[in-house]
C-alpha cells in the first residue's frame, strides 16, 4: 500500500484483510462477498491486487514425497490458495472500472505444470495450478462482459517474508519493497490484450 500511496497517479488506496474496516477472511467465505459489497459504494477501481496465499503453517510444511500427502493439508491449501481467490475474482471483478482496469492475483511459478521439474510440494503446486486455471477461465468470460479489463496471474518471485523464511528466503529472497517495485513495473505495462496471461515479476510470460 505504501508504494501506491506514494504514487502520484493513484488517487486513493484501499487495503482489506482479516482486521480491516471491511474484513476479508478466506476461512469465512461469506466475508469475501460482504467485503466486496461494502466497497461497491466507493465507486469503481482501476487496479485490484490479491496477495493472499499460504505455503506452510505451524502444523505442516510442504510435502517432500508422495507419502506425505494428506487430505487435511490439500483441503486447507485449496481453500486459501484456490477457492478464496476464485470467489474474490467473482465478487471483486464487479468493482473494476469497465473502461480500463486490471485485476492481478498472485500465483506461483511452481504452479506451472509444464515447468515442474523437481516434484514435491504437492498441495501448494496443485492449489496454484488450479488457481491458474480459474484465472484463465475468468479472463475468457471477462473478455466478453468487460472487454477492457485484464485478469492476470503473477509470479512475484522469492521475497524475504514469513512465507519464504523456512526455505532460505532471508538469503535468496528480495526485500518486499524491491519485489513490489518489480511487480509494478510489469503491471504498468499490462493492457487488455494481456488478459489471461501468467507473468513473472520480470515481465516474462510463464507456461501454464
Amino acid at each position: 500500500m505504501e508504494f501506491l500511496n506514494n504514487n502520484p497517479d493513484c488517487s486513493e488506496v484501499v487495503g482489506v484483510h482479516r482486521h480491516s474496516d471491511y474484513p476479508l477472511d478466506y476461512q469465512l467465505p461469506a466475508s469475501i462477498e460482504s467485503c466486496a459489497n461494502s466497497l461497491y459504494t466507493q465507486g469503481s477501481f482501476q487496479l485490484i491486487i490479491n496477495t493472499i496465499g499460504v505455503l506452510h503453517t505451524s502444523d505442516w510444511m510442504p510435502e517432500k514425497k508422495l507419502d506425505d500427502v494428506n487430505a487435511e493439508q490439500l483441503m486447507e491449501l485449496l481453500k486459501i490458495n484456490t477457492i478464496g481467490p476464485a470467489l474474490t475474482i467473482r465478487h471483486f471483478s464487479k468493482l473494476l472500472a469497465p473502461q480500463n482496469s486490471i485485476m492481478v492475483t498472485l500465483s506461483a511459478k511452481v504452479g506451472s505444470i509444464e515447468d515442474n521439474r523437481l516434484g514435491g510440494w504437492y498441495s501448494y503446486r496443485a492449489s496454484k495450478a488450479a488457481l491458474n486455471m480459474l484465472i484463465k477461465t475468468a479472463a475468457i468470460e471477462l473478455a466478453r462482459t468487460k472487454p477492457n479489463v485484464a485478469c492476470i496471474a503473477m509470479h512475484p518471485g522469492t521475497v524475504n517474508s514469513k512465507l519464504s523464511k523456512p526455505f532460505r528466503g532471508e538469503q535468496i529472497g528480495r526485500p518486499a519493497n524491491e519485489a513490489v517495485s518489480d511487480m509494478f513495473r510489469v503491471i504498468e505495462t499490462l493492457t487488455k490484450e494481456d488478459s489471461g496471461s501468467f507473468v513473472s515479476y520480470s515481465g516474462e510470460k510463464l507456461p501454464w
